[in-house]
């Protein structure tokens, strides 16, 4: 049996299940792959708890989470105002699962620097964090080479849709000519409501209450997290060095019912599409756009909680892959697949 201590940052809606998830698994863990994952710190944005001996109990953690406390409230390991990079400079684990908020306009942080400091103290990193992997990716990976450790970010794409694990394994040896992608759910969800005749207030009001939209839900409307996961699968399956600067964006805030229900009417369906089209000298053209896709289009029949990637190739045609997330479970797992990855 192969104990591996884990730091976990950000306890929020993916770090949170992934507790969860932790607790159901554990017993399934241990006899499948021979794996004891101790959670021995963990961090919000209130504080921090560390206990390396015998680790953080779970069952504790999401009760204190669930309750509306914070982690620093863990008795007799919790520490108020305790901050995430200081847990991280100071704890000793092996991986750094680093699941906070994405902040890219503050530049990843405290994400980035906790990632950098994680792999400098020989930790391997996990991070459904689409912040760090955007504004900081060839770095981080020599990074990881220099300190020989491992570093995974299958969740930062499409939830729990293996986009980068198929792009990266089952992909050698090809020319990607186009890849196309709906890696955002909560503008499909919008899309389909304002298509079905509600108002774009209705439309946001039912994704707030499926937990599908967060707060004003620019960052998802506007097409940023859109874009920041095709820089990510850019950069990780095609080998382009893209940066946000990089993508012609452009949102859903711009979009009518009518025209939405007259694609309907028209048997096609919009999604906001994000391409990348292999350019004559070697680069791609990279856009992400709201784009009406007729029901024969791979992508053209996703329900409202649905993701995929069309990955179109020189050797291997077309590869077709799509999840369907009825919840963030998908995405919050994508951290233990990633860890599996790295152990097993």
């Amino acid at each position: 049996m192969q104990t591996v201590q884990i730091l976990l940052i950000g306890l929020g809606n993916l770090g949170l299940r992934f507790c969860q998830i932790l607790l159901e698994k554990e017993s399934f863990l241990r006899r499948r792959y021979q794996l004891d994952l101790r959670l021995v710190g963990a961090a919000d944005s209130r504080g921090a708890a560390y206990e390396p001996l015998k680790g953080l109990e779970l069952e504790k953690v999401v009760e204190l989470k669930r309750g509306g406390g914070t982690i620093a409230d863990y008795p007799g390991a919790g520490k108020p105002g305790w901050k995430a990079a200081d847990l991280v400079a100071t704890a000793d684990a092996d991986v750094l699962l680093e699941a906070s908020p994405v902040h890219l306009e503050q530049g990843a942080e405290p994400a980035l620097t906790c990632v950098r400091t994680a792999m400098r103290r020989g930790m391997h990193v996990a991070t459904p964090n689409k912040g760090p992997l955007v504004l900081a990716y060839r770095e981080l990976h020599d990074l990881a080479a220099t300190y020989g450790v491992q570093l995974r970010f299958d969740g930062t794409v499409a939830g729990g849709l293996p986009a980068l694990y198929v792009g990266q394994r089952d992909l050698r040896g090809a020319v990607v000519w186009r890849l196309e992608s709906v890696p955002n759910l909560t503008t499909g969800y919008v899309m389909d409501l304002l298509a079905d005749g509600l108002t774009w207030e209705e439309a946001l009001d039912s994704a707030r209450q499926a937990g599908t939209l967060e707060g004003d839900g620019a960052w998802d409307l506007e097409g940023w997290d859109a874009a920041a996961k095709l820089v990510i699968l850019a950069n990780a399956v095609l080998d382009f060095p893209a940066r946000m600067e990089d993508v012609a964006l452009t949102g859903i805030t711009n979009l009518d019912g009518d025209a939405l229900r007259s694609a309907r009417e028209r048997d096609e369906r919009y999604r906001l599409l994000a391409q990348a089209e292999r350019c004559a000298d070697g680069t791609y053209a990279l856009s992400v756009a709201p784009v009406p896709l007729a029901s024969d289009h791979p992508l053209g029949r996703l329900g409202r909680k649905q993701m995929g990637v069309v990955f179109s190739t020189d050797i291997y045609g077309a590869i077709i892959a799509i999840i369907d997330e009825p919840s963030p479970i998908p995405s919050a797992a994508t951290m233990l697949r990633d860890v599996l990855d790295i152990y097993v």
